[in-house]
Formats: C-alpha cells, sequence, structure tokens
C-alpha cells in the first residue's frame, strides 16, 4: 500500500493550488480589462507582458540567494503577501477609478515579483517536507494543481470578467491568494542548515552554477529546458496567425485547441506516478523531449493536411509529454542537489527557463517577419528536435532509477 505524503506537504500542496489559481486568474483577466476598460491594443498588452516576466530576469537570482539563507516558509508568506498587495491594487484600479495601464503594469510587476519567489520557495520547502523515496509523487501533485490552475484559471477569469466585471475575478484572485498564505502559517519554518553564517554572495551565486554545470546530470536538465522554451515560444509566436489564415480556424476554434493542451496536462500529471513504476527514470525522462517533437511533426503535418483535429492533437502532447518531464527533472533536481543550495539551482533553472521566453518570441517574430508562420513552425522543429537529442546523448538516458542523493 503506498504510504500517504505526509501532512505538512499537504498544506503546501493545498497553498500551491490555491496560488497558481489565483495567479492564474490575475493574468488572464488583466489582458481582458485593459481591453475593455482601456481600449488597450496589441503592443500596450504586449508591453504588460513584459512587465509581468522581467521579475524572473531580475530576481531569480537574488531570491535563490535567499531562499539558501532565510526561512523558506518566510520568503514563501511574503512573496504571496506581494501577490495579494497586488490582487487588491486591482480590485481598487477596477472599483474607484484607478485603472491605468501603468497602474497594471506596476501591478503586474509587483505580482511577478511576488510569484518569483514562491516558485523558488515551492521545491526548496517540497525537499524539507518529503522523503527521497517520495518526491516524484509530491511533484506530480503539484504539477497536477499546477495544470488544473492552467486549465481553469483562465476560463474563470473569462466568465467572471463576462458576466460582473474585472473587480469580481480580483476578489476572488486575493481571496485565494490570502488562503495561500493561511495555510502557509501550519509549515514547518525550513531555516537551511547554514543560515545565519556569514557567507559572501558571490561565493553562494559561484556554488549554485558550479553545481549545476559541473553535474552531468544537471547540466543536459539545463540545455534541454533553455533549448526548449525558446522553441516553444517560437511556434506560439506564429501558432494563433497559422491557425485563422492557413488552418481557417474561428476563434472558438483555436482555443479549443488550446485547452487540449490543459488537457494533455491534467492527464500526464495523473499518469506521471504510475509511469514511473513501470520503466526505468531515465525513460520516463526522456519522454518529454520525445514527444515534444511528435507534437511539433503533428502541428507541421498540417502545412500538408490542414486540419483542426491534427492542431488540437499536437497541444495534448505537448501538454501530457513535458509535464512528465517537469515531475521527472525536478525530482531528480531535488535529489541530486544538497539541500543547502536548493534555492540557488532551483533560481538558476527559473531565470534561463523564464529568460528563454522572450528570447524565442523575439526569434520567431523575426523568422515570421522575415519568412512567414510556415518557416516558424519548421524552425520549432529543428529546436524541439535539438533539444531531444541534448537529453538523448546524456547521461540520462541510463539512469535506471534516482540516483542517491
Amino acid at each position: 500500500m503506498t504510504t500517504p505524503l505526509p501532512l505538512p506537504f499537504q498544506r503546501l500542496a493545498a497553498s500551491n493550488l490555491a496560488a497558481q489559481t489565483a495567479e492564474q486568474i490575475s493574468l488572464a483577466a488583466v489582458p481582458i480589462v485593459a481591453v475593455l476598460m482601456l481600449d488597450a491594443r496589441a503592443e500596450e498588452i504586449g508591453l504588460l507582458g513584459v512587465a509581468q516576466t522581467l521579475p524572473f530576469l531580475l530576481f531569480s537570482i537574488p531570491i535563490g540567494l535567499m531562499a539558501d539563507r532565510l526561512s523558506r516558509r518566510w520568503l514563501m508568506m511574503m512573496s504571496e503577501a506581494l501577490r495579494l498587495l497586488a490582487f487588491v491594487g486591482l480590485l481598487l484600479g477596477t472599483t474607484v477609478g484607478w485603472l491605468s495601464l501603468p497602474w497594471l503594469a506596476v501591478l503586474g510587476f509587483l505580482g511577478a515579483s511576488g510569484t518569483v519567489g514562491f516558485s523558488v520557495g515551492v521545491p526548496s520547502m517540497v525537499v524539507a517536507l518529503v522523503p527521497r523515496d517520495r518526491l516524484a509523487a509530491a511533484n506530480s501533485r503539484l504539477e497536477l494543481a499546477r495544470s488544473l490552475a492552467f486549465a481553469a484559471g483562465p476560463a474563470l477569469a473569462g466568465a467572471l470578467v463576462s458576466w460582473a466585471g474585472g473587480s469580481t475575478a480580483f476578489v476572488l484572485a486575493a481571496m485565494l491568494s490570502g488562503a495561500s498564505m493561511a495555510l502557509l502559517l501550519g509549515l514547518p519554518d525550513a531555516t537551511p542548515q547554514h543560515h545565519g553564517q556569514r557567507r559572501h554572495i558571490l561565493n553562494d551565486l559561484k556554488e549554485g552554477i558550479v553545481c549545476v554545470w559541473a553535474s552531468e546530470l544537471l547540466r543536459p536538465i539545463l540545455l534541454t529546458a533553455l533549448v526548449w522554451n525558446i522553441s516553444w515560444f517560437v511556434f506560439q509566436s506564429a501558432y494563433v496567425p497559422y491557425a485563422v489564415r492557413a488552418l481557417g480556424l474561428s476563434a472558438q476554434a483555436v482555443g479549443f485547441t488550446l485547452a487540449a493542451y490543459g488537457v494533455g496536462m491534467v492527464l500526464g500529471s495523473l499518469g506521471a506516478t504510475k509511469l514511473l513504476r513501470v520503466v526505468s527514470f531515465g525513460h520516463a525522462v526522456l519522454l518529454g523531449p520525445v514527444m515534444s517533437v511528435l507534437a511539433m511533426l503533428t502541428m507541421v503535418a498540417t502545412l500538408v493536411w490542414p486540419s483542426f483535429e491534427l492542431a488540437a492533437c499536437s497541444y495534448f502532447l505537448f501538454g501530457a509529454g513535458p509535464i512528465v518531464w517537469t515531475i521527472t527533472s525536478t525530482t531528480l533536481r531535488q535529489t541530486v542537489t544538497p539541500e543547502a543550495i536548493i534555492g540557488r539551482v532551483t533560481a538558476i533553472f527559473l531565470m534561463v527557463n523564464m529568460g528563454a521566453r522572450p528570447l524565442g518570441a523575439a526569434l520567431g517574430a523575426w523568422m515570421g517577419g522575415q519568412w512567414g508562420e510556415t518557416a516558424c513552425l519548421v524552425g520549432a522543429l529543428g529546436g524541439f528536435t535539438l533539444q531531444a537529442l541534448i537529453v538523448s546523448l546524456s547521461a540520462l538516458r541510463r539512469l535506471k532509477s534516482l540516483p542517491a542523493g
């Protein structure tokens, strides 16, 4: 019989679900409100997106250093307090006339800064709360929550804004954020072992970088994630105009294809733990990168056979495969990284993953402008093939099980 996950982790998982749902509601509601109430144009929505992603580049490393020096529970609570403050500001903006594009940008930056802290803190807390042999199950639970929030949050935000106005969406986001903070209160402190020691920040940072780059397991994970994110955003920059112009899909049909991604994520999260019981750990790690190639091949096939079904299938595969990669690679990273530097290592991965996104979007915009959407699809296929080769030729594929910590 499977041992239940520890009660403190159950509280962390519930807090994570509330926080993730609040974030997804807000991320979906802000551009809708900006368009409906402020008549925002595409370039203005793009600038709001910059404000919501810039903190990942600016603060991932500093917050990772903090996570290895301070109480991780305190770090997560302060981070969630920032998000709660942003939600309250959005609520005030929609109810008392403060709403403006600069106001939305400032609050988006503030909320995203809280997201960085929470995202760094969660994997660090998991290592402190869950036995090593249950890390995969714990990460599956967290990724399932993220998948559900990803699937339900935007739909819920759209419905609330449509039925009752933007303020209702932000009220719900603030309530969920407050619930997340309340659940964190019941967690142990999880202060790093060298808390209180006087250490130079540059030495701490070097220690994290060396840990990642010198490891034959962590280095290919980082490189694979970098190439995957660039390729994904090259693809994303072209998909919607391609789907409308070349595939002839309506806005509703495009929405259904995007929803297939969330469905794939949910099913992949549910099946990840069972998969690890029947295949070697290395083969489970390979599944996400290899399935990404298959997913992109499916989308490229629409160049020959334009089809809603093929497009939806592609997004489903993109959801189901890479979520298994996220679960297995996170579990491996938590296992081989010393707990004293888990915050810094998590921050390095977070910064690389998020930093690759604007790079991929810019590359996709350039390719699309030069050669059209078709070039973006083919270029993305090349990128996904490269990331699959990186992981396939690494030591990861030879893993029969999790290595010793």
